[in-house]
């Protein structure tokens, strides 16, 4: 399986990292007659089978979609794929070439009508034990659709033991370099030595209700081998030699047949477990392919606005609601005590109780009090008078 990969060069480094050799025909000689071995004239280089040529980069509409760079390429994204040049042009001298097309990983069905990207199939690979029982596979390859998918390498995830998918451990699966170059460290090699990964697809041309085209495509897998099944059950058609690629890429000279027969487990990889910054695919941070003890810690990824702000409502309610329930059991406490107090004080004899414990006042007790003061203050007065009349009459007397 192959769902995430890692292609950090620019268009004219992608044609360079692509050179091929070639043996341009020029014409055939005079000297040529029936019953001699046919003679062609070549260029003294082409001799020497020295001679690599670069192929033309063929920048494609796609409904406005450009190739970016990245560390981290994911289904629907765009990509540099190799192809023949027969499939646009039927000049002799370009059965052989070869071209790269910019087109969208993760192949468009033919007969789907509206948004391209809603289209509800997973396309990102093709099996190829089923290639040639699928609608969606099965007239591409006919018609000699085959490609070449160039990639740095790719990123897999160790499926073979048990794990949620977020906690398996990630590779970046290379093909061998020379001694000094390093495919995680760009300063250890430039476009002219490092060697690319070449993964075998189909592509199709998809067009809209405009007319607009989109090239899209699907990586061919088959079953693992030895090499990758202990990490996962699938792995990508491999191509390891220039003679694979040429006789994959040319439909014109390679028959559908002899062009399966070439597609073979890889028989030599290498790889290195990456960090987890890899799992999302909007991460493009250049530490995604280094291996994970060059990553001194996992960056955070970057959250929106809304999400922040989100958190941080969320956080402030539940510290309201750590401290409400903070308050709650302060209360419960509070009123256990007391209503232990009056249990204690009920057991004791009830006057001196009444007499020693301390009440909080309330307004009602108050207003007793106003009240006994008036009444007493009433009943003074009425003694007094009493007591004046009284005088009076003794004195009239």
């Amino acid at each position: 399986m192959c769902g995430r990969t890692c292609l950090t060069l620019d268009p004219d480094q992608v044609i360079c990292a692509c050179k091929y050799p070639t043996n341009k025909i020029k014409r055939e000689t005079d000297a040529a007659k029936p019953g001699r071995d046919i003679k062609f004239e070549t260029d003294a280089h082409d001799e020497t089978e020295n001679e690599r040529e670069k192929p033309e980069w063929r920048a494609e509409f796609n409904l406005g979609r450009t190739y970016q760079p990245s560390y981290n390429i994911a289904p629907t994204d765009i990509t540099p794929v190799l192809v023949s040049a027969a499939h646009f042009s039927d000049a002799s001298d370009q059965k052989n070439a070869r071209v790269v097309v910019p087109m969208m990983w993760g192949m468009i069905p033919f007969w789907h009508k509206g948004d391209y990207r809603r289209h509800g199939l997973t396309t990102n690979n093709c099996r190829l034990e089923h290639l040639m029982d699928s609608k969606l596979y099965r007239g591409p390859f006919k018609r000699g659709q085959r490609c070449v998918v160039l990639c740095e390498g790719f990123y897999e995830w160790q499926t073979t033991k048990s794990a949620k998918p977020s906690e398996r451990d990630a590779y970046l699966i290379y093909v061998p370099q020379s001694t000094d170059i390093k495919i995680y460290d760009k300063n250890t090699w430039d476009p002219s030595n490092v060697k690319l990964l070449m993964m075998a697809g189909l592509f199709d041309v998809w067009e809209d209700e405009s007319g607009d085209k989109m090239y899209s495509y699907s990586i061919i897998t088959f079953e693992s081998s030895k090499i990758m099944s202990w990490m996962h059950y699938r792995m990508p058609a491999i191509l390891e030699t220039e003679q694979q690629v040429s006789d994959w890429l040319d439909f014109k000279r390679v028959s559908d047949k002899q062009a399966l027969a070439t597609l073979r487990p890889a028989t030599a990889l290498q790889w290195h477990r990456v960090t987890k910054l890899v799992n999302n695919s909007r991460n493009k941070s250049s530490e995604c392919n280094k291996p994970i003890e060059l990553v001194s810690k996992p960056a955070k990824m970057p959250m929106n606005k809304t999400m922040m702000a989100w958190l941080q409502v969320r956080q402030q309610r539940e510290e309201e609601l750590k401290s409400e329930a903070s308050d709650q059991s302060d209360e419960e406490q509070k009123k256990s005590v007391d209503s232990g107090s009056k249990r204690n004080a009920c057991s004791s004899d009830s006057s001196s109780s009444e007499g020693n414990a301390a009440k909080r006042p309330r307004f009602r007790d108050f207003k007793r009090e106003q009240q006994k003061n008036h009444q007493l203050g009433v009943n003074s007065a009425s003694n007094d008078s009493s007591a004046s009349e009284q005088k009076l009459d003794r004195d009239i007397d």
